[in-house]
């Protein structure tokens, strides 16, 4: 037996090199360097307000390097908001791949949404294991930026449901199964390449014999524990009850919907914060940014109201007069527009950062329904 050599005493940094050099590649890192673990890009989700209460003191979006899940009711808006993202993180020189379960997605749509469908490669998700298998190959040959979406989730079925018969037993958990193992292969890819993975799920009924339980979390999405831990972010979208939730034109066609946005799960430090906005099917399709911001600014001091009118105030001090239905044209005006974003950012972002007014107003909306 080789006797051994007197152990000596190694740096930090040799400590780095040797477990690099075991590893074949960078695992291990000096945090006061490179971060792997960093969020280095946000992707805009197309709403303003959402985009402001995601992480802690700052405007951020989707974060690059993540799993994100993407949760709805029926009707809710999840695949118009998802092909937002996508123009969006077009916009920014990451590259789509789109994968549909659904067979629903229109290519106008796309368009509509502002996605140029040069730059995104559509894929047919015809099971769970083909999209991890695709996602982990992607990440092992492609050295760019890449923003995966998934819809959904819910719909796509392992191999197994393909092969088998209609009884549900047959198969149960395989999913979850297949989705903890997929995972554990490519969350740390996603992160070290700044890639995306954006996961649209239902959102069901949470049966369950405890009443209680279903009160204090009536939905639940499928997926398994191992998504619930593998994601950074989750948005969920439900609907509103002090109105309908469905947006008519004038002929009483729905042409949109209303919805309460909350986040779910956040490791940016903004768990449970809500917003709200209208996400529109048809015309102007996709979130209606600006329309929102009025609201996200009612609590503010520098919104006066007198029964119908309503006062802003600028930043020289000039008050502005408007009624509600004048909001959109009022935001033409720069001057307008730049104060109401200053205003956004100091009551939604930097008071919640420092801690200051009513808690529960930045958890609560008035208009949350359960169904």
């Amino acid at each position: 037996m080789a006797k051994k050599g007197k152990l000596g005493k190694m740096s930090l940094s040799q400590m780095r090199d040797l477990i690099n050099k075991k590893a074949g590649t960078n695992v291990a890192f000096d945090l006061r360097g490179e971060n792997p673990t960093e969020v280095k890009d946000w992707i805009p989700t197309g709403s303003r307000w959402l985009d402001s209460i995601i992480c802690r003191g700052q405007l951020a979006g989707i974060p690059t390097g993540k799993v994100v899940e993407l949760a709805g009711l029926e009707g809710s808006g999840k695949s118009y908001m998802a092909a937002q993202v996508a123009a969006n993180a077009q916009k920014m020189g990451i590259d789509v791949i789109y994968f549909d379960s659904e067979s629903a997605i229109d290519p106008t749509f796309l368009e509509n949404a502002g996605c140029d469908l040069g730059s995104l490669l559509y894929v047919q998700a015809t099971s769970v294991e083909s999209v991890l298998e695709t996602i982990e190959e992607l990440l092992g040959s492609n050295e760019s930026k890449m923003l995966f979406i998934w819809d959904s989730l819910a719909l796509t079925p392992a191999i197994s449901d393909l092969e088998g018969d209609f009884n549900p037993q047959s198969s149960m958990a395989v999913k979850p199964r297949i989705l903890a193992k997929g995972m554990s292969k490519i969350t740390q890819q996603l992160a070290n390449s700044q890639s995306t993975f954006l996961v649209l799920n239902q959102l069901k009924t949470n049966i369950t014999r405890s009443p209680s339980e279903a009160m204090v979390e009536p939905y639940v999405t499928p997926g398994g524990k191992a998504m619930h831990y593998a994601y950074s972010l989750r948005i969920w979208l439900t609907k509103r009850k002090a109105k309908a939730s469905f947006i008519q034109d004038e002929n009483g066609f729905r042409v949109g919907s209303e919805v309460i946005v909350t986040l779910k799960k956040s490791r940016f430090g903004s768990e449970g914060r809500k917003c709200t906005f209208k996400i529109m099917w048809a015309g102007d399709v996709g979130v209606q940014d600006q329309e929102s911001w009025f609201e996200a600014i009612k609590s503010s001091a520098k919104l006066g109201r007198s029964g119908s009118w309503y006062s802003l105030e600028l930043e020289d001090d000039k008050l502005v007069k408007f009624q509600s239905k004048d909001w959109k044209d009022k935001l033409l005006d720069e001057n307008f527009k730049k104060a109401v974003l200053n205003i956004m950012d100091e009551e939604i972002v930097l008071k919640f950062e420092e801690r200051k007014g009513d808690a529960s107003s930045y958890y609560n909306l008035d208009e949350e329904v359960k169904k």
